[in-house]
């Protein structure tokens, strides 16, 4: 037996054993889709094969559907046509399943009559994220072997389950930590005596324990999905299937799944998918030696250093932190444990890992702590003579390899390398709040920057799990430009109509996950405040000034925290306040400004323009390498809606 690449057939006595080869992650291309169409016809024409071993190389299982496909004219065979062959034939068909068995991959599993996994695999429909529904059959296949609330979860939310959750919940028959293809064999050496169990369609659904309450979850998803359809379309398709023939619910996914992959919410996905992997693609990075980063200073225990720590141990490498004083050292030790406590008692990690974090992690008053680290972050307040007196000391005891980086969200990364012997040693690592969370990592680029410490912080970037988006020195790099810009942006429209909350829906109807004015109160007025004091002396005298922040921080309201800010807070309570109103309309009276009113759509009209204009400077200056970088770093610093692909994206500007 023998088929061309990318899959290959071969006998161990009556089984048939069939290896999809596709790297990187045996997508399901149209050469997978004809070679298991091969497949299926060569094996049910030998009545001497008793049942088919689906295995695939490498490092994964089919992790979904080629992409780069989506877009062209489809081929034959179609999926959907394969996995029904694979499902109705009289050979059984037993998938093998290890790293990520994900979408179509999960599908193709589901087809197979049995199905065994290592402990590391992961199984999802994750096609949301694209914009998209399963498309193959996913809908139909899952609710008839989970429970229908778990296939509402794992549908409409996209997020994979381990393969000891799938085989608790009967996703999978059986799972095992040792060889695997050895362990699948003996597996239907067991089967040989039992007769050939049904295939998944021919089983009945699952229904819901509770269908007021599933009623619910389903509420919850549209909710959610704050404009997003595909979720909305998941979730109706598991509900709707309940009461369809098998027939009529894959006639009513593939349907759906065809009409939201024309949908521009699936261009605009599928343009930040390929964005977000394609963001590292300087010609200088490669080649180049990488430092092995296994130790990592942290100066600084406030929230961003100790997110910062906990983020470096739960990747694995080992963390120092170095506070003002011991009683400083001890907080910061502490919060950070906390963050760690709350990883495990969310099954994050285990009990084993949890301690193992905690004997890799150590704190300390005295910078000669750093003397063996790789790499040392300030994470101090931000103010340039604070950091470069830190930069100072730390490279008075670090290796003269150690790198030296500063998380600054705005400040001169450029003038702070300055500060060492060694500037080439220097960069900036401007990590998000909490840094254990948020997913983006700005890498900032001073002019001195080696390529080997570059190289070598953006494979840092990788370890922790980060999207790495490398940003030029300017005064708030990508992210923070653009959000001062946009911010600045709102003021005007306060002086000229709009008030804060009217600006706060306008927003969130727009997919934002908060407002302006809400996330300002969250996160203190008072901050901002600082740093536009600090700023004042090199503010242009003919700039359009809007100093109504500053006269609510003059009044004592620094958000949240105080009870009042741009709103005011009676427990969890948030609501328009008549005294920030008055002022307002005080200050347009003051200034001569006729208020007008701004419809929602003026509204994040006039922020969208704002965005994309200061986008196409930072292209213009290069801070930024290319437009879709904006787009990654604004939907991942801010929570700009991923379904429209990011603020270029929706000017056009960035490729689909």
């Amino acid at each position: 037996m023998g088929l061309s690449m990318p899959l290959t057939l071969k006998r161990q006595n009556n089984i048939a054993i069939v290896t999809i080869d596709n790297p990187p992650v045996n997508a399901a291309s149209h050469a997978v889709r004809q070679g298991l169409l091969d497949v299926v016809q060569e094996t049910e024409r030998d009545p001497t094969v008793q049942a088919v071993l689906l295995t695939c190389a490498g490092r994964t299982f089919v992790a979904g559907a080629d992409i780069r496909e989506f877009g062209k004219p489809p081929v034959e065979p179609h999926l959907p046509d394969v996995l029904r062959l694979i499902e109705t034939a009289q050979t059984p068909w037993v998938a093998v399943l290890h790293g990520s068995v994900l979408g179509g991959g999960l599908e193709l599993a589901m087809a197979c009559r049995y199905r065994v996994a290592n402990a590391g695999a992961q199984l999802g429909l994750p096609e949301v994220n694209l914009g998209l529904i399963p498309g193959a059959g996913g809908t139909v296949q899952l609710p008839r072997l989970v429970s229908a609330e778990l296939a509402l979860d794992m549908v409409a939310g996209g997020k994979p389950i381990s393969a000891k959750a799938a085989l608790h919940a009967g996703l999978i028959d059986a799972l095992t930590e040792g060889a695997l293809t050895p362990f699948a064999l003996s597996f239907i050496d067991n089967l040989a005596s039992h007769p050939v169990r049904p295939s998944t369609l021919d089983k009945a659904v699952n229904l819901p324990v509770d269908q007021a309450a599933f009623d619910e979850k389903v509420a919850k998803v549209t909710a959610r999905a704050k404009g997003q359809k595909s979720p909305v379309a998941a979730a109706q398709a598991i509900s709707k299937g309940f009461n369809l023939t098998v027939e009529e619910a894959l006639q009513q996914e593939r349907e759906t799944f065809l009409k939201l992959k024309d949908d521009p919410q699936s261009a605009a996905l599928r343009h930040i998918f390929f964005a977000e992997r394609g963001t590292i693609s300087l010609e200088r990075l490669k080649g180049q030696k990488l430092a092995q980063i296994q130790t990592v200073g942290v100066v600084g225990g406030g929230t961003m250093g100790a997110g910062i720590a906990a983020a470096c141990l739960l990747r694995g490498v080992s963390v120092v932190l170095v506070e003002r004083d011991d009683d400083a050292a001890q907080a910061g030790f502490k919060r950070t444990a906390d963050i760690l406590a709350g990883s495990l008692s969310r099954g994050l990690v285990s009990q084993q890992k949890h301690d193992k974090m905690l004997d890799s992690f150590t704190v300390s008053a005295n910078y000669a702590a750093f003397a063996h680290a790789d790499l040392v972050i300030e994470a101090v307040f931000e103010n340039f003579e604070v950091k470069a007196e830190v930069f100072s000391k730390i490279e008075a005891v670090v290796r003269p390899d150690a790198i030296i980086a500063s998380n600054t969200s705005y400040l001169d990364v450029n003038a702070l390398s300055q500060t060492l012997k060694h500037s080439s040693r220097a960069i900036g690592l401007h990590f998000f709040s909490p840094a254990h969370i948020m997913k983006l990592l700005e890498i900032v680029v001073p002019d001195t920057v080696s390529d080997e410490v570059l190289a070598s912080c953006v494979a840092f970037g990788r370890q922790l799990g980060k999207i790495c988006v490398l940003a030029g020195v300017c005064d708030g790099f990508i992210a923070n430009r653009i959000m001062s810009a946009y911010r600045r942006e709102c003021e005007y429209m306060l002086e000229d109509g709009a008030l804060p909350w009217e600006i706060d829906e306008a927003m969130l109807a727009f997919g934002m996950p908060m407002g302006i004015y809400q996330m300002q109160d969250l996160a203190g007025l008072d901050i901002a405040w600082a740093m536009r004091k600090r700023q004042a002396a090199e503010r242009k005298s003919d700039e359009r000034y809007v100093d109504i922040a500053d006269k609510l921080c003059e009044m004592g309201r620094f958000g949240q925290k105080s009870g009042r800010g741009w709103y005011i807070y009676d427990g969890k309570s948030r609501k328009p306040d008549p005294e920030v109103q008055a002022l307002i309309l005080s200050e347009s009276s003051r200034k001569g400004i006729t208020r007008i009113s701004f419809s929602p759509d003026q509204i994040m009209s006039r922020i969208l323009g704002r965005m994309q204009t200061e986008g196409h400077a930072i292209l213009n200056e290069g801070i930024a390498q290319r437009a879709e970088d904006i787009d990654v770093v604004m939907i991942n610093a801010f929570g700009f809606p991923r379904w429209t692909g990011g603020p270029m994206f929706m000017e056009g500007l960035s490729g689909a």
